[in-house]
């Protein structure tokens, strides 16, 4: 027999027998809880509704149930035990938000046995599932339930001011007393729905020390895999839309920057992954849909509680990858990297780790022995950074863009081509110009320039040898003057332009044909006794 000891630990058993909790089995937690629920709600019916105050979060109200009944309690096969109720009417006001009646929850809960699942992690606790799969009820320590008691006030403000969050969605607070024995439960959202099958469940952290998944956990049937497991598996991430991308990383971030300010850490990213089958798809949609209407009083349905309803204001769909006419449960579609069509569920879960005295000292011992960055209880601030840089960059991708098509491109090209060309024109002219009108007021004399043009170290620029900047643009330059045997053809093409002023540069005329630029320019020098006037063409 599976059993837990008094800190929650799960300790190994004989197979097809029932579990324990605490000295307690199963079979009479679930009947406790069933029962101590049902009375609660019941009587808070009959109270008036009115704002919540703030002393109502730190209410705690008792009932004793005996064995034998009394005029309020039913009789029942259980052992006497007391059930409590904290802040009745915080979480009174925390499922009406959600749309969550009370006839509602008592049917989810009471009106058929609870289904207990394996343990999903190693925290020890033991998960029910409510028959119509709305609702998770799950055991906790003792700190955890104080710590959620003193999380209320602000869980409250936040639900007010976002009540699209994939934080965990709590609904209800219980403690059963039974032989001096504490067991505090709580009922949250179920994130994974039972009536889809998921073909790939992770617990992410966005740590890499140890989170992989056991060989025992290996060997379940339905095994929650970790990090490691992720990066090996998908390895290229998951592929979404760009606006579903955008809603899940502010959602995301959003809900960090909350958890950061709480001082939490230590949560997890709990994402299911079903795998669209084109042969089992149509079968599986009918018979989920079937299962769920079945359960279902009245098609009741908890506001906000799927995947995409926490990530996503009205108007938005989210159906770009599956059609309407597949049942998808409230998954967010997706596609992997290769090309699978993907329903995603996911929460973030675990939120109820404080960054206490326990923990600081669990990071430093870790710290020592391996990377403290790599291990997963760390600062809230460091915490937070780390999850949603894992999250954004290796799990969570966005589909880019289609590129362009090969004429738009070669249009493109060109364009720019011309562009740069221009810019580059205009710059080696000016330069050209303004070196040219230097020269000349220093009074130097042009009369010679037939036997100084490669010698002189004025004008570096008409040395054939140095044409780099050309080049870059991979242009080709000849340079020309009257001196250096101008080819007659371009002499007789190109008009030749003389300045009747005295040392001032000539017009340059531009010419710009697809990729090839002419450039002409003319100078005319001083006027001097036997000073034959200078042409210079620059063919580019």
């Amino acid at each position: 027999m599976s059993s837990v000891t008094e800190n929650g630990d799960v300790t190994a058993g004989k197979p097809n027998e029932e579990k324990t909790y605490k000295k307690t089995a199963s079979s009479a937690i679930k009947g406790a809880i069933q029962l101590g629920i049902g009375y609660t709600v019941g009587n808070l019916t009959s109270k008036p509704d009115r704002d919540v105050l703030m002393q109502d979060f730190y209410v705690v109200e008792s009932v004793f149930l005996p064995s034998e009944g009394s005029n309020l309690t039913p009789a029942h096969h259980y052992p006497d035990f007391r059930f409590k109720t904290y802040a009745p009417l915080a979480f009174r006001y925390f499922r009406e938000l959600f749309g969550i009646k009370p006839d509602d929850y008592l049917y989810s809960i009471c009106s058929e046995p609870l289904i207990e699942l394996s343990n999903p992690g190693a925290s020890g606790s033991l998960f029910f599932v409510t028959s119509d799969d709305e609702f998770i009820i799950k055991t906790v320590q003792h700190k955890e339930a104080e710590f959620l008691q003193k999380l209320l006030p602000g869980y409250y403000m936040n639900l007010n001011q976002n009540p699209r969050t994939l934080l965990p969605k709590f609904y209800g607070l219980y403690c059963v007393q039974s032989g001096g024995i504490n067991i505090r439960i709580v009922v949250m959202n179920n994130v994974l729905p039972r009536a889809l099958k998921m073909h790939f469940t992770y617990d992410l952290k966005g740590s890499t020390y140890k989170r992989r998944a056991s060989r025992k956990e290996r060997e379940k049937s339905n095994p929650t895999f970790k990090d490691l497991d992720f990066l090996q598996d998908m390895h290229e991430g998951l592929y979404f839309d760009s606006e579903t991308h955008s809603a899940l990383m502010k959602t995301l971030q959003r809900d960090c920057r909350v958890l950061e300010s709480f001082k939490i850490m230590d949560y997890s990213l709990l994402l299911g992954i079903h795998i669209f089958n084109s042969h089992m798809k149509e079968k599986e949609g009918e018979t989920s849909q079937n299962a769920t209407d079945a359960k279902r009083p009245g098609g009741q349905k908890v506001l906000y509680s799927t995947a995409m309803e926490s990530i996503q204001g009205p108007g938005k769909s989210g159906d770009s990858v599956v059609t309407e006419a597949t049942n998808t449960m409230g998954g967010i579609p997706a596609k992997s990297h290769k090309g699978e069509k993907l329903l995603l569920f996911m929460g973030i879960i675990d939120i109820l780790q404080s960054y206490r005295l326990m923990k600081k000292l669990e990071h430093s011992w870790k710290a020592l022995v391996y990377d403290g960055d790599t291990v997963s209880v760390h600062r809230p601030s460091f915490y937070a950074d780390r999850f949603l840089k894992f999250m954004s960059t290796r799990v969570f991708k966005k589909v880019q863009a289609l590129r362009s098509s090969p004429s738009k491109k070669r249009c493109n090209s060109i364009t720019a081509l011309k562009a740069t060309s221009q810019e580059i024109v205009y710059a080696v002219s000016q330069d050209w110009k303004d070196e040219k009108h230097g020269i000349i007021t220093e009074g130097q004399s042009y009369s010679s320039l037939d036997e100084e043009v490669l010698a002189s170290r004025h004008r570096p620029d008409l040395v054939p040898s140095t044409p780099s900047l050309f080049e870059a643009a991979s242009l080709a330059t000849t340079i020309s003057s009257s001196s250096l045997n101008v080819d007659e053809r371009y002499q007789r093409d190109q008009p030749m332009l003389y300045s009747s002023s005295k040392g001032l540069p000539s017009s340059s005329t531009y010419t710009l044909e697809d990729s090839a630029i002419y450039l002409t320019s003319e100078q005319s020098t001083l006027e001097t006794e036997n000073d034959n006037a200078s042409v210079l063409d620059v063919y580019l």
